[in-house]
């Protein structure tokens, strides 16, 4: 069954073409992942997945969604994944680290907790951005980055990635959607600069596509690079998918192996069709325009769902969130209703 033979990306083969989603966490100590995140994101390796995503990984405190978000800007952090990434190749699994920053959304409390902006006084900080433009009313004026700051922000990606090298992760994804920094500086509805950073597309685009060529340089190919984006932001005036087509085109050329592709995040007024496969259009369009692997997420919830979105050539990798949330064994779900043969850990074999 076309879902579960392999997908090369690269110099990476992954076992199947089910992956798991990056989903936050909210749970880390000083940006160090713990038993949480070992035992969440390793039992989803035990349950087949092909590959598992982390959670957005902050490359500087700054870059933070939350104080508990896990992190990769120094050593500590570093060592800790590298206990979870051998326990996942222990299973059979691939893995790749999701290196994010989370712009005028940072500085959040828990989402347990309301997920409002957090005071100094409540362990937040000043947020960062393209412009001086609040993610919503609510939320505070982030500080516009200098040229000089956002040269030392594509360093920090940089350098996490030379990071998740040594921790021995499979592949890094940039995560460029959801309203986070790279985001921001994407749309025109955060974005007002006048500099070489804002205006054209091709300036919008630039600091992502720096922070790749940077990412690129400790992360030669073929070893596979993924970039996650938000195809369009639901809003009038926004980051639509036509300018995404384009994005993704220049984003082949500078080495990238598979759009992640998801969609809004961006302002809170956005007005979301959401329905099971909404996102897969997009998917769909930036496989065949662009001429580049996509990945489709979003409301894919059962087998045959996710195997049509494969057959039908409209995406070489299915993602997946809450459904792994509710079923960390999926894909033996998925083998069994698909006829498709899944090798299962010998301590679990008397269930089959």
């Amino acid at each position: 069954m076309s879902l579960f033979t392999p997908l090369s990306l690269g110099s990476l083969t992954l076992r199947n073409r089910l992956a798991v989603a990056s989903m936050c966490q909210y749970s880390a100590d000083e940006g160090v992942p713990n038993d949480w995140h070992f035992v969440h994101l390793g039992s989803r390796a035990v349950g087949g997945a092909g590959l598992i995503l982390t959670e957005a990984t902050a490359v500087c405190p700054q870059g933070r969604i939350s104080p508990q978000d896990t992190g990769l800007w120094n050593e500590a952090q570093g060592a800790a994944w590298r206990r979870i990434v051998d326990f996942v190749h222990a299973q059979g699994a691939a893995i790749g680290v999701q290196l994010a920053h989370a712009g005028r959304k940072a500085s959040t409390d828990q989402p347990w907790r309301g997920g409002k902006p957090l005071a100094a006084d409540a362990g937040g900080w000043p947020p960062e951005a393209p412009s001086a433009l609040p993610f919503a009313p609510d939320h505070p004026t982030p500080h516009a980055l200098s040229v000089e700051e956002i040269g030392q922000l594509v360093a920090q990606f940089r350098d996490a990635a030379r990071r998740a090298d040594a921790a021995g992760f499979d592949t890094v994804e940039i995560h460029a959607a959801h309203g986070y920094l790279l985001h921001e500086f994407l749309s025109p509805l955060s974005n007002a600069r006048t500099d070489a950073y804002g205006g054209s597309l091709a300036n919008r685009a630039r600091l992502l596509r720096e922070v790749v060529a940077a990412v690129r340089a400790v992360w030669p190919a073929p070893r596979p690079l993924l970039v996650r984006v938000s195809a369009t932001d639901w809003a009038p005036g926004g980051w639509d998918i036509d300018e995404c087509v384009s994005l993704a085109r220049w984003l082949r050329e500078d080495g990238v192996d598979l759009i992640d592709v998801s969609s809004g995040g961006l302002v809170p007024h956005a007005r979301v069709p959401a329905a099971p496969n909404y996102q897969v259009p997009f998917a769909a369009r930036i496989r065949h325009e662009a001429g580049i692997a996509t990945g489709a997420v979003g409301l894919i919830t059962e087998p045959a769902q996710a195997q049509a979105i494969v057959d039908r050539g409209e995406a070489d990798l299915v993602l997946m969130a809450r459904e792994f949330l509710r079923d960390p064994y999926f894909p033996r779900r998925a083998a069994q209703a698909l006829g498709a043969t899944i090798v299962a850990p010998p301590q679990y074999l008397r269930a089959w």
